[in-house]
């Protein structure tokens, strides 16, 4: 068992790795534009993805609780990989809200279920009294979102090379990419743990108490979605910079790939920089972060103004890393999948709402001006949340230190 279960660590890093190298992602925005749709009608289309990810997004995290990780991973998998496909054909703005109603489904059926399945098949191995086998889940943590940023990094750097040559060539080798996930997805095993025999109701209830009834887990799951927000926003708004910035699409590809790097190596150095900086000033830092890069972004165009988008990855990196890790240690491992999809629908449904209004801000007021506006309205959101966080997180901390003198 021990061996499947180091295998399954691995798996799930592989696949992780194919999952996140998303070819299409350099270059989505002017692969839309090539079939006649505007940013209004970009940003509606992934409005509609986070329309479908916010109904399917909880029911696909239960499943993976009360049916199986692997099962839902691997259908998942597959669903992805006929998306793919189904883009290679895609050709009007109806064909891409098919593609995104797919994929969507995809997606949410693995959100979640994938970390479950890491923490739950370290937790066992952790429980061997084997020293080999004994790792700090936080550690893997930091590993996936590194594996993530160099799936993304490469499959970056593959789109600027096939762009030189034709789109078409991105759309093939993603559907490749999608059937390699696929067969890692196939390759885990289901870690044993407590399945639910409750019923429905009473399951829900015991999520609902997971959330609730710790203000540390609430609090935590709220600043993730809003620096997931910040990100997202910045995401659906790098292309349309760069292209302004009269930057080659065959370009997008390499600059992409350095964006993804720094988010793989702040990643991979976030536990650092936690133990370096004390949380409080890892808060600022990661806070300060995107609103550079919105008024640097917004307020400097050409390569400068590029790099000074760099700033987002850096803060997303760490802040992955260690909200997830703190949300995660605090759950227990019956509902884990469902609390981390319900993390993720938060995210998706204001993007529902906005997203489609920032395409139209983005047509009407230009990129620029928009970046400015984004960093006005997310100075007062990450301030609060925060400051909150960090109170939560120092009552968490007397509560402990009375109860140790308490023993003691």
């Amino acid at each position: 068992m021990e061996k499947v279960l180091r295998r399954n660590i691995s798996n799930i890093f592989f696949m992780s790795f194919f999952q996140n190298a998303m070819i299409v992602t350099a270059v989505f925005v002017p692969l839309m534009q090539r079939h006649g749709l505007s940013m209004t009608e970009v940003l509606q289309t992934q409005s509609w993805f986070a329309l479908v990810v916010a109904f399917s997004e909880v029911p696909s995290g239960y499943l993976a609780d009360i049916w199986g990780r692997k099962n839902t991973i691997t259908a998942g998998a597959f669903l992805c990989v006929m998306a793919f496909l189904y883009l290679i054909i895609a050709d009007s703005f109806f064909d891409f809200l098919v593609y995104e109603f797919i994929i969507a489904i995809g997606i949410s059926l693995n959100s979640g279920a994938d970390l479950a399945l890491l923490y739950d098949s370290q937790g066992l191995l952790n429980k061997t009294g084997n020293s080999k086998n004994h790792v700090d889940s936080n550690r893997h943590i930091s590993r996936l979102v590194s594996i993530e940023g160099l799936g993304g990094g490469v499959a970056a750097l593959l789109a600027g090379v096939l762009t030189m040559f034709s789109l078409d060539w991105v759309l093939w080798a993603q559907a490749l990419i999608g059937i390699m996930s696929l067969f890692f997805a196939t390759q885990l095993v289901e870690a044993p743990r407590q399945i639910s025999t409750a019923n429905h109701r009473d399951n829900i209830q015991q999520v609902g108490i997971a959330i609730f009834d710790n203000p540390l887990v609430l609090w935590t799951g709220l600043a993730i979605i809003i620096f997931s927000l910040s990100a997202l926003y910045s995401f659906w708004l790098y292309q349309k910079y760069w292209e302004l910035q009269s930057i080659p699409v065959y370009w997008f590809g390499y600059i992409w790939a350095a964006f993804c790097g720094v988010r793989g190596i702040s990643a991979h150095f976030a536990n650092s920089f936690e133990r370096w900086l004390g949380l409080k000033r890892l808060f600022i830092l990661i806070a300060a972060m995107p609103i550079i890069g919105f008024i640097g972004m917004g307020s400097v165009g050409g390569w400068l103004g590029i790099a000074l988008g760099l700033a987002f990855p850096l803060s997303r990196g760490i802040s992955l890393v260690v909200f997830y890790a703190a949300l995660n240690k605090r759950l227990n491992a019956e509902f884990r999948a469902t609390v981390n999809s319900l993390v993720s629908l938060g995210t998706r449904g204001i993007f529902i709402v906005t997203g489609p209004l920032l395409g139209m801000m983005v047509d009407r007021q230009g990129v620029q001006n928009s970046l400015l506006i984004l960093a006005a309205l997310f100075v007062p959101l990450f301030t609060l949340v925060l400051f909150f966080l960090s109170k939560k997180i120092a009552r968490d901390k007397l509560k402990l230190k009375v109860a140790l003198e308490l023993n003691g």
